[in-house]
């Protein structure tokens, strides 16, 4: 079954619904937003043949998901690309996807025509008259595809070696989609979601899911996220849903604004790590709408969730204890924790995490190396280490790359970071390891202070052995302005470990 039979279907029952929005107002409904879909497949079949890539090179707009769908439409391959990225790195997909057509942003179609040479042939500019021309074409009948035909390259961040494409079929998307209203956001009505994290990743996924349901699916008018107009668009739209990553709830938090938040149904949190003092803070400000869920490109969006009911049992015993977890495996998943052999460890024990089911991709797009290396005996192997609880509740350690072995004792950086934040001077932290001839590794702890005056060391020193087991505590402390991060706000530690290099020059 094709995943834009959902929209198709959506065009007939909720014709008349809102289906596109930009800021406050209603774009497109649902029947217009099926036949321009329709029509511009058509058009992209004039030039594709079935199972060819389409990249989108695209910040946020509305014209995104209508492109989206009507590669599906088609029979074609989504390429969502981040494009926050170097052109260089934009050079590198395309070329590694063999991509013929792209899609991009005023700011970004110049620059990727000049990458015409290779694979690429057409570079079109969404909101030019050349795009809507494609409009005009004939409708084109929803293509037949098989389950397990491709549907969405998702390259990975590339944090390490170059991104790797991978392959999610219609079938794995659909199960994603199911597993939302089963174990993520529970709770009817679905009325709109609103896309300020890009559409490239989470929150493009998290479209399909309410394309199903004839959500509105609302763009911010600044395309991204910005805390006012977050706010502002809460009160415009009830039971208003959106995908956040941890940072951005941070900020909206942060925000002074005294808004009421009524409307607001749930923040999908994802992406990276929540501390616990931040979860409180949310459900404080905002009541029981937070739902986390933990996953990666490669199992898109399912691994594990923790549903906003486990928020809100604020009696439960164990209730901070669960918030700092990332909930228990998804209905569509088995998940389990391993040694480097592959072998299940017990409750409590760390290992690295393992998943199998419904939503594992295919594999990684024409790197069949990378593919076995990662797909193994059936099961995904994530790279993540983490501990299951006696109740089944997963808590996310670290990647295995970044766990630090001093001693011969394994060192967990987010159990040091966890402690580090409790302090009132420290706004934000990142601890490394790094080489030590007596140790083997030594744990450094990267610091960045609430306000512009500078961290004691020995203060902080002071508090984590008050905190935390001795051969844990960080041996060195660096403060810094700011932490480097990636476009999605994750933490780059390996620019910590460079920074560090420096230090021993």
């Amino acid at each position: 079954m094709n995943i834009a039979a959902h929209l198709a279907r959506a065009g007939r029952f909720a014709a008349e619904r809102p289906a596109l929005a930009l800021g406050a107002g209603t774009l497109l409904t649902y029947g217009e937003l099926a036949e321009r879909t329709a029509r511009l497949a058509g058009s992209l079949r004039q030039r594709l043949k079935p199972g060819e890539p389409v990249a989108l090179v695209m910040a946020n707009c509305p014209e995104y998901l209508e492109i989206l769908y009507a590669c599906w439409h088609a029979g074609l391959i989504a390429v969502p690309v981040n494009a926050k990225l170097h052109l260089n790195e934009l050079a590198y997909i395309l070329s590694d996807c063999e991509a013929r057509t792209c899609f991009a942003s005023a700011a970004l179609a110049t620059g990727l025509s000049g990458l015409r040479g290779g694979a690429l042939r057409d570079v079109i500019e969404v909101g030019t008259s050349k795009y809507e021309a494609m409009l005009a074409a004939e409708p084109l009948p929803l293509a037949d595809v098989p389950p397990e035909a491709p549907a969405w390259l998702f390259y990975t961040s590339g944090t390490t070696g170059q991104p790797k494409g991978a392959t999610l079929s219609h079938h794995n998307l659909r199960v994603m989609s199911w597993c939302y209203f089963a174990d993520v956001d529970q709770e009817s009505p679905w009325t709109a979601i609103l896309h300020a994290a890009p559409l490239s990743h989470g929150s493009g996924l998290y479209a399909l899911p309410h394309v199903m349901q004839a959500s509105c699916q609302v763009i911010p008018e600044s395309g991204g996220f910005d805390p006012a107009e977050i706010y502002e668009l809460i009160g415009a739209w009830p039971n208003l849903v959106f995908f956040a990553a941890p940072t951005m709830v941070k900020r909206l938090l942060d925000h002074p604004a005294d808004a009421d938040t009524a409307n607001l149904k749930t923040i999908l949190y994802g992406g990276g790590p929540m501390y616990t003092a931040d979860s409180v803070a949310a459900i404080e400000r905002f009541g029981p709408k937070l739902a986390q869920l933990y996953g990666q490109g490669e199992t898109p969006m399912t691994i594990t969730a923790l549903p906003a009911r486990v928020h809100a049992e604020t009696d439960h015993p164990r209730w901070l204890e669960r918030l700092a977890s990332v909930g228990v495996p998804q209905s569509a998943v088995e998940v389990r924790t391993a040694d480097a052999h592959s072998h299940s460890v017990g409750t409590g024990e760390v290992g690295e995490i393992l998943v199998r089911g419904q939503t594992v991709m295919r594999g990684y797009w024409r790197n069949p190396q990378a593919t076995a290396q990662t797909l193994r005996d059936g099961w995904l192997h994530t790279g993540d280490m983490g501990s299951f609880d006696e109740e089944g509740f997963l808590t996310l350690k670290d990647r295995a790359k970044d766990v630090i072995i001093s001693g011969g004792s394994n060192i967990y950086p987010r159990e040091v970071e966890d402690v580090l934040l409790k302090h009132a001077g420290v706004a934000e932290a990142a601890v490394i390891g790094r080489a030590d001839r007596e140790w083997g590794e030594a744990v450094v702890a990267y610091v960045v202070p609430q306000t512009r005056e500078s961290i004691d060391a020995a203060a902080l020193d002071s508090f984590c052995i008050d905190n935390i087991a001795r051969f844990k505590r960080p041996r060195i402390y660096r403060v810094i302005g700011d932490l480097p991060k990636n476009n999605y706000g994750k933490v780059l530690k390996r620019v910590l470990r460079e920074m560090e290099k420096e230090h021993d020059g």
